[in-house]
């Protein structure tokens, strides 16, 4: 349904130094770099699906109540490692990885980039099951 998502900045170089390590743990990659925006892709897409960007219309960015942007993450690992980087890296904590209510298998991280932008990383497979 979406064709892509943006977060506004105030400072591309210090979003870059975050989404880089960030969103690697996802396994995307930072594949578009101007003076105003970078971009960001999963392997294999021909497009990138998530940009950081000055502002349009040259003001302040400014985050919006209530926004978020809910990433797919392949594994728990992946989710914990999200928010590991994100807080290594500048980030800010809006809720450890952990299973939330949303139904039973909704592992998730939440996480305020810099620039105060929410984001989650969102794993909804199934633990898988240990053997004894």
């Amino acid at each position: 349904m979406l064709l892509y998502v943006t977060a506004g900045t105030n400072n591309l170089k210090r979003a870059i130094e975050f989404y880089d390590p960030v969103l690697t743990t996802l396994g995307y990659a930072r594949r578009v770099t101007r003076h105003d925006e970078a971009g960001y892709a999963e392997p294999g897409d021909t497009r990138c699906r998530y940009w950081v960007v000055y502002p349009y219309d040259k003001q302040e960015a400014t985050v919006g109540n209530g926004s978020m942007t809910a990433l797919v993450a392949g594994s728990r690992a992946a989710v914990d490692a999200f928010h590991a980087a994100a807080m290594l890296y500048g980030g800010s904590d809006e809720g450890p990885p952990g299973l939330r209510p949303f139904h039973e298998n909704f592992y998730a991280a939440f996480v305020r980039d810099p620039d105060g932008n929410k984001l989650a990383a969102v794993c909804e497979t199934p633990e898988p099951s240990v053997t004894p």
